[in-house]
């Protein structure tokens, strides 16, 4: 084997194997690669589309102090505490 042909079948086994670890962990837990949570009363850091059964349902929303405004945007209910 020559020593470029060698290089290039180094680089080819780290490109696989760097491939199967991302792969893999991203099929460990659905869950953990949706976003993370959402804290009531509190849309920092939320990506709604990350979040369908919250703010798939606007009662589910409500319930943790959003509202859908006009402006298809989503915010928080004035006043909004934390029980």
């Amino acid at each position: 084997m020559t020593r470029n042909t060698a290089v290039v079948a180094i680089a080819a086994a780290l490109g696989i194997l760097g491939t199967t670890a991302a792969v893999a962990s991203f099929n460990i837990d659905d869950r953990r690669n949706k976003g993370g949570y959402v804290i009531p009363c509190s849309l920092d850091g939320v990506n709604p589309v990350h979040h369908p059964d919250i703010f798939g349902s606007p009662a589910a929303a409500r319930s943790y102090g959003f509202y859908l405004g006009p402006d298809r945007a989503w915010h928080v209910v004035p006043g909004c505490r934390t029980r």
